[in-house]
């Protein structure tokens, strides 16, 4: 037996699935890993799009509490794992992933927000 390679991606697939319902998304590994670097493109620019907003809401907290915002943390994994589940006949477990992915960026945008905060000021009534 030889040792584990990559696979190629220019082969026909060499498995399928058991599911006669199963429609392949692309013909080639190639294909499928352009249509994926094409999606983190748009998902890098959405979470660029995400962060300015973030900040942007750094204008309205008046503390690190705020900042931190734990009911609309929870309100956020709570939807996006919701969105999820929709999807999740397609891609078992999808839900797990996603909030683990956001509970992952949240905290990043926080600890950035905890940056931005010092950075702004408060305004006199």
């Amino acid at each position: 037996m030889s040792p584990s390679t990559e696979p190629s991606t220019t082969a026909p697939p060499v498995r399928r699935f058991k599911d006669p319902a199963y429609r392949p998304v692309a013909g080639t590994l190639a294909e499928l890993r352009q249509r994926i670097d094409a999606l983190d493109d748009q998902i890098v620019a959405l979470l660029a799009q995400r962060a300015e907003c973030v900040r942007d809401a750094t204008r309205f907290k008046r503390d690190a509490f705020q900042v931190q915002a734990p009911a609309r943390q929870a309100q956020v994994f709570e939807r996006v794992r919701a969105l999820a589940a929709a999807h999740e006949t397609s891609f078992p477990g999808l839900p797990d992933i996603v909030e683990s992915a956001y509970r992952t960026l949240v905290a990043g945008y926080i600890a950035a927000e905890g940056q931005l905060f010092q950075q702004t000021e408060s305004i006199e009534p």
